[in-house]
């Protein structure tokens, strides 16, 4: 057994989309920094990250109503949706430079233009999407967004969700044409195969059994190769981008931060459609509203995917439990995770989060076709031999203690966990996740880098322009940005900006 032991400036742990991002930036920023990235599986993105683990939509709440939410007054509160449309923005300005630069040679392999929409029933969620509508459309982040409660219109906009529909309950959607689809397993492939050329060492096949502070100051990893060999790699700075494998992980390097932080693993399970007479009459991501009761990761959505220059339709998602952290991840992950500074807290998510544990119960005993029936909710005359299940991939819910949750707090965002000096940084979470992809690494840049920023901050700006300013404070930044963008990102007529359009609506307040 050898014993091999290597220096490097900065391990990444983990091919992930996340990995792939903050390499890409530090690449650009210090050329010569010694760069490594160890991931288990034999290739990059086979994990969240994989296209067929993910939803694959480019998240900037233009559809995604559990981003506004409605306040005792009636209001809308549009403030977590304009932060999320707002980080979409930076990833588009980031792979936009690198389009530009040419180090990706065709962003149609990653990202096409694609309508969001939002779809509500009943005369209070409609009432909901209308004054959702009039406070989203009156912000230049969300111009374009059209409105209709005319089921004539709605059948010009999605044909298959309306043929057959006998109900006279009233019925609305909202329809914006910049929306994306983004297939996020080609954009990792696609970023570490650019990393390669830049001389980062990636190696598949091997994991990560330990972390460990070493006296001067730098980490080592103990790492098992492809040959079950240990090997020991030492860094200055650490980034685990492991997905749900991230916490086993943090939790190793016995960092101050990584206590009283749990995590519960849900997976998701999606029912696909391939047959070109249904995927042709469908040509947008539609979200619904989560049921009375269900987390916000069950928003129901029927989504348009291009995965391999091929059309498919996507419905859920149906949640599942696996005690796995990983898709590929063991039995034992959960009870693993569990130490004697987070027991509390996790007993105490267990007591809050009742309901939750009731309603995963509930969509694992559903057969197949009881799915087919929630999915006739969106397509009346949905055929269950025209639809197969395809598992998606495990995500772990952060649970840690905080001021406004108390203790046990389940969290649905993503989350980075940084060591106080920088050294080291965990990525945890979920959704939005690889949307933000690059906003998320900027912050691990600046929590990890302080010391570099004010040198690295003309070459941040080059790369991302709208850099420390808000694109919804300066709309014509925001316009500007929009049409470089898009063009650079082949997203044609689709951008709204491209067409300097106004709001519209079809309907009769």
């Amino acid at each position: 057994m050898s014993n091999r032991q290597s220096k490097t400036d900065v391990i990444l742990i983990g091919a992930g989309i996340m990995s792939a991002t903050l390499g890409t930036l530090l690449k650009e920023l210090v050329p010569d920094w010694k760069i490594t990235v160890f991931e288990k599986l034999e290739n990059a993105g086979e994990e969240s990250s994989n296209e067929w683990n993910n939803a694959g939509t480019g998240h900037s709440a233009l559809c995604e109503l559990n981003y506004t939410v409605e306040k005792p007054d009636g209001s809308i509160d549009i403030s977590k949706a304009i932060n999320i449309n707002e980080q979409f923005q930076v990833s588009k300005q980031f792979w936009s430079y690198l389009v530009n630069g040419n180090q990706i040679s065709n962003p149609q392999d990653f990202i096409m233009p694609l309508p969001h929409m939002s779809l509500v029933q009943g005369e209070k969620n409609v009432e909901f999407l209308k004054k959702r509508f009039k406070a989203l459309s009156d912000n230049p982040l969300f111009q374009g967004m059209e409105y209709s409660d005319d089921p004539e219109k709605l059948k010009e906009w999605i044909p298959l969700i309306m043929e057959g529909r006998a109900s006279n309950e009233p019925i609305a959607a909202t329809k914006i044409d910049s929306g994306t689809d983004v297939n996020f397993g080609a954009l990792t492939r696609i970023l570490f195969d650019h990393l390669k050329s830049k001389n980062v060492d990636i190696k598949f096949k091997h994991k990560v059994d330990d972390i460990k502070r070493t006296s001067d100051g730098t980490w080592e990893l103990k790492v098992r190769n492809a040959s079950g060999n240990v090997e020991r790699h030492t860094a200055k700075f650490i980034f685990i981008g492991g997905g749900g494998g991230s916490l086993h992980l943090l939790q190793k390097t016995g960092i101050p931060e990584s206590k009283h932080i749990g995590g519960f693993p849900v997976s998701g399970l999606f029912l696909v459609c391939n047959n070109p007479e249904v995927t042709e009459q469908h040509h947008a991501k539609v979200y619904g509203k989560a049921k009375v009761g269900a987390p916000p990761m069950s928003v129901p959505h029927l989504d348009t995917r291009y995965i391999d220059n091929k059309k498919s339709l996507l419905f859920g998602p149906f949640a599942g439990f696996s005690p796995k952290f990983l898709k590929t991840g063991s039995n034992m992950d959960l009870i693993r995770s569990v130490k004697m500074n987070n027991i509390l807290t996790l007993l105490a998510a267990g007591a809050k989060n009742i309901p939750l544990t009731k309603y995963l119960i509930q969509q694992l005993m559903l057969s197949k076709e009881q799915r087919i029936e929630e999915l006739r909710e969106f397509i009346p005359n949905a055929k269950s031999e025209d639809w197969d299940i395809v598992v998606a991939g495990q995500r772990v819910q952060v649970i840690k203690d905080t001021e406004d949750g108390g203790k046990g707090t389940l969290q649905f965002g993503t989350e980075v966990v940084s060591a106080a000096d920088g050294s080291i940084a965990a990525l945890l979470g979920a959704s939005p996740g690889a949307s933000t992809a690059v906003h998320v690494m900027l912050e691990v840049i600046k929590k990890c880098f302080p010391q570099h920023l004010k040198e690295w901050e003309p070459k941040i700006k080059e790369m991302i322009p709208s850099y420390g300013l808000k694109l919804v404070e300066n709309p014509e930044l925001f316009n500007e940005l929009s049409i470089s963008t898009s063009n650079a990102l082949r997203l044609g007529e689709n951008s709204p900006q491209t067409e300097q359009r106004e709001s519209k609506v079809t309907a009769n307040f």
